[in-house]
């Protein structure tokens, strides 16, 4: 439940830190607040739950408890806020929730999928995974009370946020489970792809983030019945729709970074503009 806004609810250190001690401790949550907390709290559990299938060995559960928690992730801040419960405890805990959910279970599952193979190397890759994911997150919450975020402004995001990292990690397993090659399991593999995952969180790119898309009225009706097919091939090939979910938020990346870019220059253009907005 990160938020730019809302800030009640706020404990001591959501005040100052240096009013911790001068002021009395909430009594608890407000009841509105309970329903977008607890949803953040489900999500932190499927991400656990998977890190408990894969350790049994059932890799396609693992994937799907964190498939499920990225989509619990997804709606939990809307919920806050037609709700009005932003709050501070919420945003920390979401970003708690984030970084084992997004960052540390992704990390095991692969390595106890394939990176185990080579321990030295691929617990590199794993590491690499869930630390980026956990520097994205702390990089994100540095940056709620900042008044200008040109990135988000122009209703982008900077880097690859953690739930979509999470599902492009795990591209080859996906390949692996639609197409029982054995290449897509080869550790050198998975180790490169998940460490090119890892700096993609981190960059400063560009990414595209929901407020970026705007359709055309005109395709509208178009949009509405494309996702209603996504969502039925989600249920009858899931790993393949997954793996073009993927390669379509690939090809974004470098059409959301040219686009940013293009409207970097038109803004600085502007009278009073400048080329760093």
């Amino acid at each position: 439940m990160i938020s730019d806004a809302g800030d009640e609810d706020l404990g001591p250190e959501g005040v100052s830190g240096e009013d911790f001690g001068r002021h009395r401790l909430p009594r608890g949550l407000t009841l509105r607040a309970l329903v977008p907390n607890a949803i953040t709290s489900a999500a932190l559990c499927c991400g656990l739950t998977g890190i408990r299938f894969a350790i049994g060995g059932d890799f396609r559960s693992a994937v799907m408890a964190i498939i499920f928690a990225g989509m619990l992730d997804g709606i939990d801040g809307r919920v806050a806020r037609l709700m009005k419960a932003q709050s501070r405890f919420g945003a920390e805990l979401d970003s708690l929730s984030d970084a084992i959910s997004f960052g540390v279970a992704p990390a095991l599952v692969l390595y106890l999928w394939s990176l185990q193979q080579m321990p030295r190397f691929g617990w590199f890759a794993a590491l690499a995974l869930a630390v980026c994911c956990a520097l994205r997150l702390a990089r994100f919450n540095a940056r709620i009370d900042m008044e200008e975020q040109p990135h988000k402004s122009a209703g982008y995001l900077t880097g690859v946020p953690a739930p979509a990292g999470a599902g492009l990690a795990f591209l080859p397993i996906y390949l692996w489970i639609a197409s029982g090659r054995e290449e897509f399991r080869h550790p050198v593999v998975v180790a490169v792809w998940a460490a090119l995952i890892a700096f993609m969180m981190i960059s400063n790119m560009a990414t595209p983030g929901w407020s970026s898309f705007r359709p055309r009225r005109t395709i509208r009706l178009e949009l509405i019945a494309l996702i209603g097919l996504v969502f039925a091939a989600l249920l009858t090939e899931p790993w393949l729709t997954l793996v073009g979910i993927c390669a379509l938020y690939l090809l974004l990346i470098p059409v959301g970074v040219v686009r940013y870019a293009a409207l970097r220059r038109q803004r600085g253009a502007l009278p009073g503009g400048s080329a760093q907005a």
